[in-house]
């Protein structure tokens, strides 16, 4: 099963014509893509969930949140939805991301917060041996190429600026991506490919839950 073309249709024609009058005068488009993508969604859930802990796929909202924003265009023109893994102990996160012409499945840590950062720079000065040899899989370059996620252009403050494996303790961002055509994204294998996109990252997301729930030393963090 894949999105039907009619819902990569009417998020064309929404980036095209991003206004209110337009949006009301189809929104029966808008609640057919919508239950689309809440259909599939859900498929992906159940066969994503025989291979780790999901809690729940949550499919965001279309209305963009313009207040603050220089682009006052009020909707998306895309359709996302985030898989949360279920437990404090399994960490990152599964995204699918539904737009014409820049589909893509994701996933990793977007916006840790201080104290993880400082934990993964810490391991990763420590020893990056482990993340190196997952990196450098033959699945991880077949489905992702490379780490990505923002950085630093240099050494963050603590840190030297000559470690290593300074490549990664500059990073603030720690994301996987692998991009669909229109074609796949319609294709009755997407599913398929989706939670197969999804079970290639998980060495990527069991080791990072690991180095997040010890401290150097290994010890579990709630146990200390």
């Amino acid at each position: 099963m894949g999105i039907e073309p009619s819902t990569l249709k009417f998020l064309k024609d929404l980036g095209k014509n991003n206004n209110r009058e337009w949006f009301q005068a189809h929104k029966d488009q808008y609640e057919q893509t919508m239950q689309d993508v809440k259909g599939l969604a859900e498929k992906v859930k159940q066969e994503l969930s025989k291979k780790d802990l999901i809690e729940e796929a949550k499919v965001f909202r279309i209305y963009r949140d313009v207040r603050f924003a220089k682009d006052k265009a009020p909707y998306k023109t895309n359709m996302g939805v985030h898989f949360t893994r279920a437990t404090k102990q399994l960490r990152g996160g599964y995204y699918l991301h539904i737009e014409p012409g820049n589909s893509f499945a994701g996933g990793g840590f977007w916006a840790p917060s201080p104290e993880d950062l400082k934990r993964m720079r810490d391991e990763f000065a420590f020893d990056a041996r482990t993340i190196r040899k997952i990196t450098a899989s033959k699945t991880f370059i077949k489905y992702f190429g490379t780490l990505q996620g923002d950085e630093l252009k240099t050494a963050p403050a603590g840190y030297d600026k000559n470690h290593p494996d300074i490549d990664l303790i500059r990073k603030k961002q720690f994301l996987v991506m692998r991009k669909f055509s229109d074609k796949e994204v319609a294709d009755q294998d997407f599913i398929k490919e989706v939670v197969r996109t999804f079970e290639a990252m998980r060495p990527f997301f069991d080791h990072m839950s690991e180095v997040l729930s010890t401290d150097l030393n290994g010890q579990l963090l709630n146990e200390k």
